[in-house]
């Protein structure tokens, strides 16, 4: 905990040190209160006392204790805006690193671990350091303050209670301490399980209910949701003993006071007696004082291995170094040919066990169209994406305009690329700001500069039907549209960028082959001078390409145009022969 405290802003330090001293101020008065009370009843028990004498002695109790009572307002508000404050802090800080984190990254983390890091974890987190500030720093100053004042008092069997009422009280804390730790050690752990669980779920719904697979995914969440249910109901549970044992432990001490007590008035002279009931009087209410610091240690004792552990897991994400380090040129330094090359580029998995791309070269010319066709699992996806750098090749290198990406700066590099994903992913909003989403200088896109894109992307025609036109809403995921029309707005997306070079990982898949063969033809006429990389699985789709790039188990096996494969290339030849036939494919 106290090392993720190094992420805390100036501001929030200044407003620490202020809540401290408003909560040492607090316990400056909760400690005058007894000692008004002891004078109270002194003076009630003495005769001769006047009743103004004991008032204005009343008075400075209810004073003390009105004191007590804003500062510690003063304290609650203030250690809760420091909370909030670090949590804010917190949450920006992971999600700027987890922008910043490549592939590698995020799938070791896992998206679900990621959302709980940010959520539940920095709540714990925000929570906890509201009760540091409001009870463990004044919980000891009390304890110390209360001690020195009970010695003054020189009752030493009341002191001997009091030290085994202490004794017993740690017993209690280490108890708890020792069995509750592991279990709220795993409930994070399983906090992440039940959330990857719930996030497959919700995400793969429709899969869900076509195989009738409710059952099976019930299950699932209930299994996972057992083993977190039986594990928090564990360590609550253990947990329940703090309340009887403080409690046992506070009523006991009371017994053990007042008995002592009663015997030394009963034993004492005349002029003592007055002495000792205020003595005791004290004494109890410091005796509480103590008792009840320590009930407070403990329960911050208690949530410290759960807080540990949200820490540990922040400062995971925020400390991770990303694997793909920005490189010192930005688009100022290059000449802006946007020729690619990939030289001998090889490339593994993080903990694969073999290469998935293996001594890769081609070269694609400034305006010239690539395309890269292959089986399943050949490679054709994981090439694209090292040039955007998603991932870093493993061995080799990929140049653009002669330059290794891993010297650019990454927001220079992508700022030369419109990406179209191989599952197209729409952003909640409207068909406007989806399309408009590549505008990095934050300039909204014209009416007319939208139509050209998403006549381009062939969905212009399927806008103009709807009545909100362009600010038609978008929902989470674009849910609301179907697999074509998602992926013709993330073409339009891409093209409404205006790109030196275009990535189309598969992008036409879902498209049927008279608009495939209408976006082809707009694409070609409206994107002259920029350079194109296409993966695809339909032959229609690349035959048209400057150069096909044929992958079998990620090592290329043919390079030349669709007439040149056609003749030398036996893999393109069974891969164009299953979807066409010959009269087709020389047509």
């Amino acid at each position: 905990m106290i090392k993720i405290l190094k992420y805390m802003r100036r501001r929030d330090w200044v407003l620490t040190f202020i809540a401290i001293f408003f909560t040492i101020l607090r316990v400056y008065f909760e400690l005058k209160i007894p000692e008004y009370m002891k004078q109270v009843t002194e003076l009630v028990m003495t005769e001769g006392a006047t009743l103004n004498s004991i008032l204005t002695t009343g008075q400075g109790m209810l004073l003390a204790a009105l004191g007590n009572f804003l500062v510690m307002i003063v304290v609650v508000v203030l250690s809760a805006r420091v909370g909030a404050c670090f949590a804010t802090r917190l949450r920006i800080l992971q999600f700027d690193r987890v922008s910043s984190f490549s592939m590698e990254e995020i799938n070791r983390f896992s998206t679900a671990s990621l959302i709980t890091r940010s959520t539940n974890d920095v709540t714990q987190v925000q929570f906890y350091l509201a009760m540091v500030i409001r009870i463990m720093i004044p919980a000891p100053i009390t304890a110390v303050w209360a001690i020195t004042k009970i010695t003054a008092q020189g009752a030493f069997e009341w002191s001997v209670a009091m030290t085994v009422a202490v004794v017993v009280l740690l017993i209690f804390i280490t108890i708890i301490f020792k069995f509750a730790m592991p279990r709220f050690k795993r409930l994070q752990s399983l906090t992440d399980n039940i959330n990857r669980i719930t996030r497959e779920h919700l995400l793969g719904i429709r899969v869900v209910k076509a195989y009738n697979a409710e059952g099976y995914q019930e299950s699932k969440f209930e299994d996972a949701n057992e083993e977190l249910t039986h594990t928090n109901l564990t360590a609550h549970r253990i947990m329940m003993i703090q309340g009887p044992g403080m409690g046992l432990v506070m009523n006991g001490l009371s017994i053990a006071i007042y008995w002592i007590g009663a015997i030394l008035i009963d034993r004492a002279g005349a002029g003592e007696k007055i002495a000792l009931f205020s003595s005791m009087v004290i004494f109890m209410n410091y005796a509480m004082q103590i008792v009840m610091s320590f009930m407070r240690l403990s329960m911050l004792f208690v949530m410290a291995p759960r807080v540990a552990v949200s820490a540990n897991r922040i400062r995971e994400v925020v400390e991770t170094e990303p694997t793909v380090q920005d490189g010192s040129f930005d688009t100022s330094d290059v000449s802006g040919d946007y020729a690619i090359e990939f030289k001998n580029v090889s490339f593994r998995y993080p903990d694969g066990a073999d290469d998935i791309l293996r001594d890769i070269s081609f070269k694609v010319k400034a305006g010239e169209t690539i395309a890269f066709i292959g089986a399943t699992g050949s490679g054709k996806s994981t090439l694209l994406n090292l040039i955007p750098r998603f991932y870093d090749a493993t061995e080799g290198e990929v140049l653009i305009d002669g330059m290794n990406v891993k010297d650019y700066h990454q927001k220079a590099l992508r700022q030369k690329f419109g990406y179209v994903p191989q599952t197209a992913f729409l952003f909640s909003g409207t068909i406007a700001d989806n399309i408009d989403y590549g505008d990095t200088e934050g300039i909204v896109g014209s009416l007319a500069s939208l139509d050209e894109a998403a006549a381009v992307g062939q969905i212009k025609s399927y806008v103009d039907t709807l009545p909100e036109g362009y600010e038609a809403p978008v929902a989470r995921g674009g849910t609301n549209f179907s697999g074509g029309q998602k992926q013709r707005i993330s073409i339009a997306r891409a093209i409404h960028r205006k790109a030196p070079i275009y990535l189309f990982d598969d992008a036409f898949s879902a498209l049927d082959y008279n608009t495939d063969r209408a976006l082809r033809h707009a694409l070609k006429e409206k994107m002259k001078g920029a350079t194109s990389l296409i993966v695809a699985q339909r032959i229609g789709t690349i035959r048209d390409a400057d150069q096909i790039l044929v992958l079998d188990e990620g090592r290329v096996v043919g390079m030349g145009t669709h007439a040149e494969l056609m003749e030398h290339c036996r893999v393109y030849q069974e891969i164009a022969l299953s979807q066409l036939s010959m009269e087709e494919l020389v047509s």
